[in-house]
């Protein structure tokens, strides 16, 4: 499908053109409040029809307290790893999880508030109630209050995100058997915490209770930890792991889990059983689409669920959007917001960018950090993209060295020949915050030169990215 054009005429003549446009929008996550001021910012009626919260799993169960509690969790690491720099305590350092979850969902009902607070200064309708497609063109919304509205739309966004799935052997009960929205709820830090799935979200609350106090099971079906990940990054962060005590348990495939008399039991499906005092399921996500009129509308979804969209955010139906998790194209905050974004502009007929994914930057929360960006090491082993590479380990680095961070490294992708920058990955303390000047050069389609020659601060952990550019001109 081509990509709309924008109107014709001044800017004045295009919000006029489009000031009676209605736009409802299912679904208060990042992809939906996101392309909610757009669409206000435009002049356009916007109707936003929110069930959980404003600001979504993203806010309110996901990104915020989830980092949130990482976050806690580096300070633990620091304090831990800061003995080595000749720093003494007098007694043992621990954390207080009721004090810390308290705080975790404050915070996220702070920055709901804050969504909010936002959306109706711009002139954004709320609707609290769950809607449903009722025709390409209409919603109908059940209301939290009682009763019901019929909502016309000229276009309509869906971003109604996702939820934990779930195993049928394996049902969350809040207290012993845990979905990672379920946490925030405990009041104590588990003493043995079984941790089920290996990817991102696997990851990323394994290192956190390890860095807490717990002790930690992580359990893999994949050969390894991350397995949608740059495998040397991969390979570091279990290695970290396992130096700091977590049991690494690769190829094993959980098929159950109970509540014993004082803990769980996790059955493998090699036959072993594991126990534990707590497990957290952390095996993927599912589409909140059941039950909201797609098919009727005549809205394709794949095998998954998810919803088919193009690089515009448009679904099979003439006028109907998607945006986010629902749609399963990269399920990141950053995305959901931006495919919200380009949906709106697209519908009120402004001149939009289809969604680029070779240029979406991406962190894995653990400690250290992992951040990617671009090209990726498996498009080069197999051939599908010819590039030069270079990998500098961070333990070269003069302020690692200052600050004992050992574990780590900087590699870069170019072209052979132009030495445009096309793929890199971070792996290291604040690696969200280094992977921007290789995420600004992949986007800008800076050369490696261009990246070497801007100053950077020295001692610094962002000299190595300079650095590396340095080398990659030698083999590029």
């Amino acid at each position: 499908m081509s990509v709309g054009a924008a109107p014709q005429g001044s800017g004045d003549l295009c919000a006029r053109m489009w000031a009676v446009a209605k736009m409802v929008i299912i679904g208060g996550g990042p992809g939906g409040y996101e392309a909610a001021l757009v669409a206000a910012q435009v002049g356009a009626e916007v109707t936003l029809v929110d069930r959980d919260g404003l600001g979504g799993s993203a806010v309110l169960t996901d990104v915020v307290p989830s980092k949130g509690l990482i976050t806690v969790a580096g300070v633990m690491d620091e304090v831990n790893d800061s003995r080595a720099l000749g720093v003494r305590f007098a007694g043992e350092v621990g954390v207080d999880l009721a004090v810390v979850n308290g705080r975790l969902k404050s915070l996220a009902t702070a920055q709901s508030a804050d969504v909010e607070a936002h959306l109706l200064a711009d002139g954004v309708r709320v609707v609290r109630g769950s809607g449903r497609l009722d025709g390409p063109d209409r919603v109908a919304a059940e209301l939290t209050a009682g009763g019901s509205e019929v909502l016309d739309a000229d276009a309509i966004l869906i971003a109604t995100g996702a939820q934990p799935r779930e195993l049928e052997a394996a049902r969350p009960d809040g207290e012993r058997i845990l979905s990672w929205t379920q946490l925030y709820d405990l009041s104590e830090l588990p003493a043995e915490l079984i941790v089920i799935g290996s990817g991102v979200t696997g990851a990323e609350f394994a290192g956190a209770y390890q860095a807490l106090g717990s002790q930690v099971t992580l359990v893999s079906s994949r050969d390894r930890v991350l397995p949608g990940e740059d495998a040397d990054a991969a390979l570091v962060l279990e290695e970290v792991f396992q130096r700091r005590g977590m049991k690494v348990l690769s190829q094993s495939r959980a098929v159950a889990a109970s509540r014993t008399e004082d803990g769980v039991a996790v059955e493998l499906k090699d036959g072993r059983t594991l126990t534990g005092s707590h497990v957290l399921m952390a095996v993927g996500s599912l589409p909140n689409t059941d039950g909201i009129g797609l098919k009727e509308s005549g809205i394709d979804v794949d095998d998954g669920g998810f919803i088919k969209v193009d690089r515009v955010s448009r679904t099979s139906a003439r006028g109907v959007y998607a945006a986010g998790d629902c749609t399963g194209v990269l399920m990141l905050a950053s995305v959901a917001a931006m495919q919200g974004r380009i949906a709106m502009k697209h519908a009120l007929g402004e001149a939009v960018q289809p969604l680029d994914l070779s240029v979406v930057s991406s962190n894995v929360f653990t400690d250290p950090e992992i951040a990617t960006v671009g090209v990726t090491q498996r498009q080069i082993d197999s051939g599908e993209v010819n590039a030069a590479q270079v990998k500098l380990p961070l333990a070269t680095n003069a302020r690692a060295k200052m600050q004992e961070f050992h574990d780590g490294f900087v590699k870069l992708f170019c072209r052979v020949g132009t030495g445009i920058v096309i793929g890199g990955v971070v792996v290291a303390p604040r690696a969200s915050e280094l992977i921007y000047p290789v995420s600004l050069a992949v986007r800008l389609g800076l050369n490696v030169d261009q990246v070497a020659d801007a100053f950077t601060i020295y001692p610094s952990l962002s000299g190595s990215v300079s650095e590396a550019a340095r080398q990659l001109h030698l083999r590029s």
